[in-house]
């Protein structure tokens, strides 16, 4: 059985592409990808399909983590009954994953890191790695506990 983690953003093309190559670097330098089922989607998506911005893409792979796979999509309600771990990089993310949720699961999305990771689109490259830094302390502590509770 895998676990489900869906990032979510606004366009899905900088914050939760770059926690999908993080987590997905974690689960691989711990022998465990057949464990988790990592993903991402935007609240704001109006056109699917492109790719992370270059900036995210440049932050990500300077650490080692491998984003230019993913592409772009919109969150939709079967993404929060498919994932057990919907997770949103701000409150205005999470509002958007509370209204849109299957009767009975408003309560399973969760704000991603305690806090809002301010979103760098449009910034300069230090706000994509401050918000990599953000990121990557988040997915560890989210990595840790998955580990300790059995990836349940």
């Amino acid at each position: 059985m895998t676990t489900g983690i869906l990032f979510v953003c606004s366009g899905n093309t900088c914050r939760s592409p770059m926690a999908v190559g993080v987590m997905r670097s974690l689960a691989h330098r711990a022998g465990l990808t057949h464990v988790f089922e990592v993903d991402s989607a935007g609240t704001g998506v109006r056109q699917g399909g492109q790719p992370p911005n270059r900036h995210a893409l440049e932050a990500a792979a300077r650490r080692g983590h491998d984003i230019a796979g993913i592409r772009s999509r919109a969150l939709t309600a079967s993404d929060i009954a498919r994932f057990s771990h919907p997770l949103a990089m701000e409150r205005t993310h999470l509002a958007a994953m509370h209204a849109l949720a299957p009767v009975g699961l408003a309560g399973r999305p969760r704000l991603f890191a305690g806090d809002d990771i301010a979103d760098p689109f449009g910034g300069t490259a230090q706000d994509y790695e401050r918000a990599l830094d953000l990121i990557e302390a988040g997915c560890a502590r989210l990595f840790d506990e998955l580990r300790q509770a059995g990836s349940k």
